[in-house]
This record gives C-alpha cells, sequence and structure tokens, in this order.
C-alpha cells in the first residue's frame, strides 16, 4: 500500500510504485470516479477514443443494414 498526503492547493504526488504499475509519465491524464460508498477510483488515461478506431473487425457472415437495425422506423 503506497500513501501520499494533499497539499493547501488539493494536490498530491503519486508515489513512483503505482505510477510504475499503471504506465503513466509526465504529462499523463488521470481520471477520478468516486463512487458511491465514498471509495475512490483513479485510472490512467492512456488512449483516446481515436486510437481505438479500426480495433474491432467486423465477423464474417451476414451483413445487417441499418434499416434492420433500426426496425421501429
Amino acid at each position: 500500500m503506497s500513501e501520499s498526503t494533499i497539499t493547501a492547493k488539493g494536490q498530491t504526488t503519486v508515489p513512483q510504485p503505482i505510477r510504475d504499475a499503471m504506465h503513466t509519465q509526465p504529462g499523463s491524464r488521470l481520471t477520478w470516479n468516486l463512487m458511491p460508498d465514498g471509495t475512490a477510483i483513479v485510472r490512467a488515461k492512456t488512449k483516446s477514443v481515436l486510437e481505438l478506431a479500426g480495433m474491432l473487425k467486423a465477423p464474417p457472415g451476414k451483413k445487417v443494414s441499418v434499416e434492420d437495425m433500426n426496425p421501429w422506423r
């Protein structure tokens, strides 16, 4: 378990073992999520959504048209 202190300006230093495990470097962005029970989840934002483009390939087989995907129209 690692520990850090929050300064009067609301800043803290992420401990080195945590930075290493999260593969962060100077300029890395962190996302903070507060759970209903008060737990904070911090994640390193390592990829842009644009970097994910083309990552998934359509499975071989039947193609579905946009009209078939929207049956209520």
